[in-house]
């Protein structure tokens, strides 16, 4: 026997209607029923979204529930319990969801040109009546559209039909306030009303780890990263003040830095914590220790075994360091005369390598009268230039990069000179200054005293499981 086609029920071979007519049939039931859907979806679509809406936020808790509470072998026997439920018509069960409201919420920065109408419609809010208010309020019109008051973060409130419920703004009136102001302007009965308050910032920590990318002082939506963290992140990592980073395109970093929060939001940044950066299989890390003991509560950012990772401007041009005649008026030794020393002797064995203190280029190179062989380097800040005059040998050529330790020559005693030394000087803006207090800050040990060992020790791998977490999250980068 065949089946009967779907909706009709089947009477035996006797009363079986001919093929045609049984499709006939089939065929008007369908159009039947959808223009009874039709006219229901026309005349309730709001009826209709409500219950779509909701049957997909079930269907998503749902699922969540059964990912995380489904035990994974049953400990009982299962058995199935079928009931018969009873529901409330469909018409009383959309008129609950009709009469049902929500709350929509969204935030924005305010700018510079801003106007009410267009910080409103850049938050999704239709609300002529807020636009008035904020225009005619003062509190909330210096709050949000005064001078000064461009980039900060404005949260907003509405309702299903577009009308404002609720706005706050938070801001700080300097950059090292422990307290920040809050901007709430609210809805009520008899219409808007604005008011400012206060509260005490809450200090806070964040982890961030990713990969560096071109510049690695830009930063990519990818890791949030504040600018000035990226920049602590460069130089804690640098060969010192007025030398490139090390930091470079590819490598991996972790770290921990300071916040300050206002109900959650991030208002000032603080200090790199810790930090950790892989390049080419090393890793390096840097931890922030202050020393409350012989130095006066004095900070520093360290590596783990206690080295200070701090790198003074100049370094010293030779290994040792002994000056046979200071800076400033003296007897010439050769010509018998009082002059003025525009330098510092420095004693060495002729052949001892002198080096550059820092990073630049090779301004001259070559011999002058008094100096002999000489050269002169322009650092990179342009302004300071450093001088080594009387050596046996130079190393470098004019125009020639050079970086911070790089062997520039040897000591000697060419031109006017007794005996090998070295002449140094130090320039700023083409004027000879005294360089002994550079020369004695180069020489000064700063690795963490001995009676701050343990507490150092404590603190570094405290800051290591923090940084083995920030390594664990999904990985960003700064451009």
């Amino acid at each position: 026997m065949r089946r009967a086609p779907f909706g009709v029920r089947s009477a035996g071979v006797a009363g079986v209607a001919p093929h045609a007519e049984i499709q006939q049939r089939v065929k008007q039931q369908f159009i039947s029923s959808g223009l009874a859907v039709a006219d229901f979806i026309h005349r309730y679509p709001r009826r209709i979204t409500a219950t779509l809406a909701l049957l997909m936020l079930g269907s998503a808790s749902g699922a969540f529930a059964v990912a995380k509470l489904a035990p994974a072998v049953p400990a009982e026997p299962i058995r199935l319990v079928s009931e018969d439920v009873a529901l409330a018509p469909l018409t009383a069960q959309l008129d609950q969801l009709d009469s049902h409201s929500f709350t929509l919420y969204h935030s924005a920065r305010t700018q510079v040109a801003d106007s009410p109408a267009s910080l409103l419609e850049r938050l999704g809010i239709a609300d002529p009546q807020a636009s008035a208010f904020l225009r005619r309020d003062k509190v909330a019109r210096d709050a949000l559209f005064s001078r000064g008051a461009a980039g900060r973060v404005v949260s907003a409130e509405a309702d299903d039909q577009q009308n404002l419920k609720q706005l706050t703004v938070r801001w700080l009136d300097a950059s090292d306030n422990t307290r920040f102001n809050r901007l709430v302007v609210e809805k009520a009965a008899e219409g808007f009303t604005a008011k400012v308050d206060s509260g005490a910032l809450v200090p806070a920590e964040r982890l961030a780890s990713g990969v560096v990318g071109q510049d690695a002082l830009t930063v990519t939506g990818d890791t949030h990263l504040p600018a000035d963290v990226t920049h602590q992140l460069s130089d804690i990592f640098s060969n010192g003040p007025g030398t490139k980073s090390n930091v470079r395109k590819g490598d991996r970093f972790a770290l921990v830095y300071q916040v300050w929060e206002a109900d959650g939001e991030v208002l000032r940044v603080g200090r790199v914590l810790s930090a950790e950066l892989t390049a080419g299989g090393k890793t390096q890390h840097a931890v922030w220790f202050a020393d409350k003991g012989s130095r006066g509560d004095r900070g520093d950012y360290y590596a783990l075994g206690g080295e200070s990772l701090y790198k003074p401007r100049y370094d010293l041009p030779l290994g040792k360091l002994r000056i046979t005649s200071g800076f400033g008026l003296r007897v010439h030794p050769v010509a018998g005369a009082t002059r003025h020393h525009e330098g510092v002797d420095l004693a060495a064995p002729r052949g001892t390598p002198v080096h550059a203190v820092a990073d630049g280029r090779v301004e001259f190179a070559g011999v002058q009268h008094g100096y002999g062989n000489v050269v002169y380097v322009q650092h990179a800040d342009g302004r300071d230039t450093t001088v080594y005059g009387h050596l046996s040998r130079i190393d470098v050529k004019m125009n020639q990069r050079i970086t911070r330790g790089e062997q520039i020559g040897t000591v000697g005693s060419t031109g006017i000179a007794t005996g090998p030394h070295l002449h140094f000087e130090l320039r700023v803006n083409g004027s000879p200054i005294n360089p002994s207090p550079v020369l004695a800050e180069a020489q000064t040990d700063t690795a963490v005293p001995g009676v701050s060992r343990a507490a150092f020790a404590e603190q570094s791998a405290a800051m290591l499981g923090q940084l083995a977490i920030a390594d664990q999250l999904r990985p960003g980068g700064f451009e």
